[in-house]
């Protein structure tokens, strides 16, 4: 079985809104170059970075200013955002022969346009301390900065309150005991229904056909294990057990949803339900703490601040992990200042650049050695199950391109409808993949 590189959603438009946050546009370089021009290509020993992240520059800048303290060395971080099609700034810069040293790539396709232009970071320290770095047929080209996770998110003080323990919940019928006993407390617990799961296909294709149909390729598995990806993408086969054991564990979700909403409910409709402490559960991943200690602030310090946790989709016995991987990466320029660009990502990993990108940038560390845990609510626990091992990759990027959007999202909705049963919806969901790919 061959290895896979690790894979991840960076350009999703929701997703990144809710990861993302801030407004569009470019920084000024911290040189004090301008914004509205290309910033000038590093010489020497500066080096010059390429930032998607708008919303993290003024943490980047002050790290850009402590290493130049410590080492001498200028950073110049000309950060991106919003409406800016970073890609297509990254071609112009490399026409103009003004390629930055340091710069972001979301994923395959990205990377793509990189292949033979990416630097080989396979022998640096950080490499051996993550799982997410970004490898392809060139090397360990990707940096990886901090990490988002996809599980079933829950209440834990609504668990702790119904007397069920999260960590069990690592098969099928300890979530259908899990629901049942929630279900019954629903009153006393203040709930509008167990699960938050929303199936609107037009704008939320994303959420059921990305990443729930991941957790059937990838729940379980070993991070490089891409047994279900691959047949996939040979013809759009799909492993009948697994997703029919995969298909049962929708239709209970699908029974203890917010019947009112799991058919045309919004995206902001159901994190702020979430945060309001009206479900137990909701199928979205840990990007969304941001908005609930931003836009939903006051409705989740009304529901009290309540301690949040992640738990599998266990659609199997013994399924335990939850799916983690960076939202994108840093790469080095091969014909830039490849070594002071390599020194840079290094220092990175040392405890004073991790506590900036940490408790500053809010970012939650990819690298096993760091000791420093992000305020957001999920923060805890991702670095949990990083630590106990218990992870598995994302290879849905990867995926066929518009499979989510023109084909499962829309599968997801009817099965919720009830037009589609559990076999039918594995029959369907098997002829629209296979169309798919065959396409």
């Amino acid at each position: 079985m061959k290895k896979w590189l690790s894979l991840l959603l960076a350009a999703m438009l929701t997703l990144s809104l809710a990861a993302c946050g801030g407004g569009g546009g470019t920084s000024a370089p911290a040189d004090g170059g301008s914004a509205d021009s290309a910033a000038p290509a590093a010489s020497g020993n500066a080096i010059r970075l390429v930032n998607g992240k708008i919303e993290v520059d003024a943490p980047l800048k002050k790290l850009a200013a402590m290493y130049k303290e410590e080492t001498g060395v200028d950073v110049s971080i000309e950060s991106m955002g919003g409406g800016i099609d970073i890609q297509g700034t990254l071609k112009g810069y490399y026409q103009a022969g003004n390629m930055p040293d340091i710069f972001v790539n979301g994923g395959a396709s990205d990377f793509a346009n990189w292949s033979g232009l990416c630097a080989d970071m396979s022998g640096e320290a950080w490499a051996a301390d993550t799982d997410a770095a970004y490898i392809n047929e060139d090397g360990t080209v990707g940096f990886p900065y901090t990490v988002e996770a996809i599980g079933l998110a829950y209440n834990a003080d609504i668990l702790e309150k119904a007397g069920v323990d999260p960590a069990t919940l690592t098969s099928p019928a300890a979530y259908e005991a899990a629901f049942a006993t929630i279900d019954g407390m629903k009153d006393e617990l203040g709930l509008t229904a167990v699960v938050g799961y929303y199936t609107e296909p037009v704008n939320l294709y994303w959420s059921t056909g990305n990443h729930l149909f991941g957790n059937y390729e990838d729940a379980g598995l070993a991070r490089d294990d891409t047994t279900y990806f691959d047949m996939l993408s040979d013809g759009g086969k799909l492993d009948v057990d697994r997703f029919t054991d995969f298909a049962k564990f929708v239709g209970l979700l699908q029974q203890y949803a917010d019947q009112s909403m799991m058919i045309s409910g919004t995206y902001d409709q159901q994190i702020l339900n979430f945060a309001s402490g009206k479900y137990a559960f909701v199928t979205q991943g840990s990007w969304i703490g941001a908005t609930m200690t931003s836009d939903d602030a006051d409705a989740y310090a009304a529901a009290g601040n309540f301690k949040v946790g992640m738990a599998p989709y266990a659609f199997q016995d013994g399924i335990d992990t939850i799916l983690t991987n960076s939202p994108s990466w840093w790469a080095v320029y091969k014909d830039g200042n490849v070594e002071g660009a390599k020194a840079f990502l290094q220092w990175l990993t040392t405890d004073a650049a991790q506590e900036v990108l940490v408790m500053e940038a809010g970012f939650i560390s990819p690298f096993n050695s760091s000791t420093y845990v992000a305020t957001d609510p999920f923060a805890q626990t991702i670095v949990d199950y990083q630590n106990a091992g218990k992870t598995s990759g994302w290879h849905w990027l990867g995926n066929k391109e518009g499979l989510a959007q023109n084909y499962t999202g829309q599968v997801f909705n009817d099965y919720a409808q009830g037009n589609l049963d559990t076999d039918r919806f594995v029959q369907v969901m098997q002829q629209v993949c296979a169309t798919a790919y065959g396409g």
